[in-house]
């Protein structure tokens, strides 16, 4: 049926028709994220501004005018926000699906809900964030006259593979830290790796070619180069690109199955 998908190990069923009956829930936990974010602050949303140029700020100083990365056609502020707009989405999203079911205990252990509720709703709260990035990098590609081809039409595609790809590594890194809390203490460790392993403030074609197969093994790199391939029109699509796609795919059917394993072990361990 297609609103079922089957958990392998148990012979049961992840039943999302369940998963639509508990959406108001769903609604709840991700507003709370947003208000939880931006309550008490002094500066409230205007953090969602401040990150990404702040970020920007930084990549423009150490690629663009230190190391000076080679970016062809394209201003190296426009070529860094361009990336910077889909890792921060990722990024937030790894980074808070971690302790995603640990902070929900005391919920967890007094009523019943699908706990896949719980690091999905992660996903929601950075897709402001996001638009903001893509809100800036629309007025800087307008700033430097850059207008989108025909491709931008895969933009959002592209952004549903890198959603696929947060909430893959998400689920997978909300199950291990049930049971493993060190996973906890390398979320933060393994972001700021990543971004270095990601072609965020650098070109793919950096990487010696003999290696870009392995280096396509990590999600973003593809979503990053097929991002910049629909908003910025690069001469044409890497088709490596199919490699990060196939493992967020990957990921994100791999994260379901193992977290539907140890959904009923979840009160039993917090």
């Amino acid at each position: 049926m297609e609103h079922q998908i089957i958990d392998s190990k148990q012979g049961k069923l992840l039943d999302l028709k369940e998963l639509w009956r508990y959406r108001d829930l769903f609604v709840v936990l991700a507003q709370r994220d947003l208000k939880v974010r931006y309550a008490q602050t002094f500066l409230g949303f205007a953090w969602a501004l401040l990150q990404p140029l702040s970020t920007l700020l930084v990549f423009v100083l150490v690629f663009g005018l230190a190391v000076k990365v080679e970016t062809g056609a394209v201003p190296y502020p426009l070529f860094a926000l361009s990336g910077m707009s889909l890792w921060m989405y990722f990024a937030s999203v790894f980074s808070q699906s971690g302790n995603a079911i640990v902070n929900a205990a005391g919920m967890i252990n007094k009523i019943y809900f699908p706990r896949l509720i719980v690091p999905l709703s992660k996903a929601i709260t950075p897709l402001v964030d996001a638009g903001v990035n893509l809100i800036l990098l629309l007025l800087m590609m307008i700033w430097y006259g850059f207008t989108p081809g025909w491709q931008a039409l895969w933009f959002p595609l592209v952004f549903v593979a890198g959603i696929t790809a947060a909430m893959g590594i998400g689920l997978w890194v909300s199950a291990l830290s049930i049971r493993y809390r060190d996973f906890l203490q390398l979320v933060p460790f393994m972001v700021q790796f990543g971004l270095y392993l990601t072609p965020v403030g650098y070109p793919s074609s950096l990487i010696p070619e003999k290696f870009r197969v392995f280096y396509f093994i990590n999600p973003m790199a593809g979503v990053i180069e097929a991002g910049r391939w629909a908003l910025l029109g690069e001469p044409m699509l890497n088709p490596l690109v199919w490699i990060s796609v196939s493992v967020a795919v990957l990921l994100l059917i791999s994260g379901l199955v193992y977290f539907k394993r140890v959904e009923h072990k979840i009160a039993d361990l917090l």
